[in-house]
Parts: structure tokens; sequence; C-alpha cells
């Protein structure tokens, strides 16, 4: 029932009980080709595995249900693989490998393909906030901080922002290398003899992995390393979400979504669905992520607990950041925009944001100290009278003996207090267009 909002079709095929078991028959079949290739299988013997290697030919359940006594699902898999070839190949099924060699090996090629759609999904979330910061460059919005009004910036900017940490989550996904597991009962393969090497480069070659220096059986790094990458990566998936939800608040409506959701009990709310979705899928992955770190230290050259504890964990990350990915996406896609709420919210003060731009003017002639204190003596006035802080600026004398009138307008003017906004929003397009090349 709840599977569909937390993971995507393609996430959920992928990560599946078939796409497990799919995945653990490619390491079998692709050990016993390398095998083949090394002189230590009969080339007919890793043709007849090879042709039983499919997920369909087998049951999930039973494996599984098996995997209990074991403690591992990889024993009853080999048996029910053994049991499907000829009596001749039988001999060869899963040799000189061990339990931990094919489920690591599978997790690889299940993060592997969980992580090209993620990287799709965030490249095209990338690009629609590149063509918000640049379409909305000069669409001005009041900045908050603590949830205050703080000073003018620009829509664009917010999603030049956005652009910014969605290219270095990229980026760190990119460097994830999904690595081959291959070691055999305690890390030396010595049951193949002078070949172990060898077929360990020949699997990892056929399953398209990179090669390690060594098996990493109680070397978790690489897990971490996955989990990390995935787990920066929602958090700017949840900055993006919260920051649509607030803006899509009733009493500040300067965003909404392009498909909104609606409510059981009130017709009248337009509520922000899929942000909430992606908020909700973020905010369990770093609980996820600890649990992947803190099997990390893992005893001897093979873990008793800690290893096990990592499948699940890791499948769940993979389908909440595939979600994700999805989600905002689709967010970004239809994100509409309300520059004019934008100008009604920036003027709820009355000009009180621009009181930093009206004391900086005055510091040359009033210094630094009197100048503060003048332009907070006139906002008091603003807020007491009911006015704008501009008619308290043209009004004061003391202001009008340093400043003309179009000087008092410019320094009230939202439009030009924005410093480098428009200079760091090119930054960060061109930046994005480098990530984009390599």
């Amino acid at each position: 029932m709840f599977g569909s909002m937390f993971s995507t079709p393609e996430a959920t095929e992928r990560t599946g009980d078939a796409a497990w078991l799919q995945a653990m028959l490619d390491f079998e079949s692709a050990l016993a080709a390398a095998q083949a290739k090394a002189g230590i299988v009969p080339p007919e013997a890793a043709e007849d595995i090879a042709a039983h290697c499919r997920a369909e030919l087998f049951d999930a359940a039973s494996i599984g249900e098996r995997a209990v006594a074991s403690a591992t699902p990889v024993i009853a898999l080999v048996k029910d693989l053994a049991a499907a070839v000829g009596p001749g190949s039988r001999p060869h099924v899963h040799r000189g490998a061990t339990s931990q060699d094919v489920i690591d090996t599978a997790a690889m090629l299940l993060a592997r393909d969980v992580l090209e759609l993620v990287v799709e999904d965030l490249l095209a979330a990338a690009r629609e906030c590149a063509r918000l910061a640049d379409q909305h460059r000069g669409t001005v919005l009041i900045a908050r901080s603590l949830l205050q009004q703080a000073l003018p910036t620009t829509f664009g900017l917010r999603c030049a922002g956005w652009l910014t940490s969605l290219d270095e989550a990229i980026t760190g996904l990119r460097r994830v290398r999904p690595a081959v597991q291959f070691g055999g009962a305690a890390g030396t393969l010595a049951s193949l003899g002078d070949g172990g090497t060898e077929v360990l480069g020949g699997v990892a070659e056929r399953l398209g992995l990179a090669e390690p220096v060594l098996p990493w059986h109680t070397d978790r790094a690489r897990i971490a390393k996955l989990a990390g990458a995935l787990g920066t990566a929602c958090g700017v998936l949840g900055k993006i979400a919260l920051d649509v939800e607030l803006h899509a608040q009733t009493e500040v409506g300067e965003l909404t979504e392009g498909r909104p959701g609606g409510s059981s009990a009130m017709p009248h709310k337009q509520n922000p669905a899929t942000s909430v979705l992606i908020t909700a899928a973020t905010q369990r992955v770093p609980g996820l992520v600890a649990t992947l770190l803190s099997a990390m230290p893992q005893s001897y050259e093979r873990a008793a607990g800690a290893w096990q504890s990592e499948w699940e964990p890791l499948t769940e990350l993979l389908r909440l950041s595939a979600a994700a990915a999805r989600r905002t996406r689709e967010l970004l896609e239809g994100l509409k925009v309300h520059p004019d709420r934008m100008a009604e919210n920036l003027d709820l003060t009355r000009g009180l944001v621009l009181a930093e731009n009206a004391a900086g003017r005055l510091m040359g002639a009033l210094g630094r100290t009197d100048a503060q204190a003048l332009v907070a003596e006139l906002c008091r006035r603003t807020t007491g009278n009911g006015s704008t802080l501009r008619a308290e600026l043209l009004a004061e004398p003391r202001v009008r003996e340093v400043l003309s009138e179009d000087d008092v307008v410019a320094a009230t003017s939202a439009s030009d207090y924005l410093g480098s906004a428009s200079e760091f929003i090119d930054r960060a397009l061109a930046a994005h267009t480098g990530m984009e090349e390599r």
C-alpha cells in the first residue's frame, strides 16, 4: 500500500526479489565463465551453468525461507542451481566462492543500476533549476533567516543554490564505483591455486564492475561511500522540498506545485503533496545511512551479523533515493512561480528590510555608529507611524543633508540592493555546464 509512494516502478523492479536473485545468478554465471577461460572449469560446464542462471527458474520465496537456517540465501540458491544443471556441471557451481561474494556482488550490481536512475533524475532536476535560475534572475523576493524577513534576494539565486547543491550531489554519486567481490572462504582464493586473481579480473570484466585491489569482505568503505553519497543527495532533495513547502504556505503563496494534492476533509486544500513525499522519503534516509555506517566495524575476515544487517537497509536506501530524485524532478518541472506575491511579501515591512542599505549610504558622512543609530530611530518611527522607511528618510533633515531624493529612492529600492546575486547565478550556471560536459 505504501510502496509506490517511497519508490519508483523502475527502482522497485531493480531492487526486488527477482532483481536480487538475478544479480546473484549473474555472479555465478560470470564466475563459471571466468573460470572456464582460466582453464579451471570445463567450457561446457560454464555454458550449462550460465543457461540455468535465470531468475524465473527459481523460487525466491522458498530460497528466503531456507535462508533462515544458514543466515544467507546463497546456500539454498546454490543447492537449487546445482540441482538444475547437468551432473557433469554440478561440481563446478559456485566453485571457489563464498556466500558473501555472491551477495556483495549482487548488491553492487543493484546499486549500479539504481544509481543510473537516480543520477538521470538528478540531472533533469538540475536542468530545471538552471532554467528557473536564469528565468528568474531578476524576480525579487525576500530572503528569510530564522524564518524572519531578512534582505532582498532573487528567486533565481534561490534556484541557483538548489542547482549547485544538486550538481555536487551528482558529482558525489558519480564517484561511487561499484566493485566486484570475490575472495572465497577467507579472502585468499586458495582453492583456485594460481588462478585466483585472473578469475577475479574475469568476473569483474563480465559484470562491468570495478576490479578491487583485493577482496573487501570486512572492509565496508565501499558501502559507506555509497550510503554517504546517497544520503547527501537526499539531504539536498529534502532542502528543496522544504523550501517549496514553506513558499507554498497560504500566508506566503510564492510558489505552488504543478499538481497539488487535495484533502479528505477540506475541499479547499491545495497541499504540496509532491514535496511532502520527498520530505517523507528523505527523512527516513539518515537512519538507514547510520545503520550502514554502524555496520562498518566487522570482525576478522568475515562478519557475524554486521554484514547481514546491511541488506535490507541498503535496498530501502536505494528505493527512497530513487523516489526522492524522481519526485524532485517532477516537482521542479511543474513548479509555478508567483512574482506578484513575492513583491507583496517584500513590501510587508514597508521598507524596513532595506534599513541596512540606508545605513550604509549614510556611513560615509555620519560614521557607522551615528548612521546606524539614526536609521534605527527612523525604523521605530516607521513602525509607530505606519508609514514607510522611504517616507521617514525623506522627511528627516539629517538624512537630506547627506542624501538626495534620488539617493533615498535608490536606498529603499529592493532591486538596487541585490549585490552579486546575478553574478552568482552566472557562476552557478557556468559550473553546471562544466559538470554536464564532464
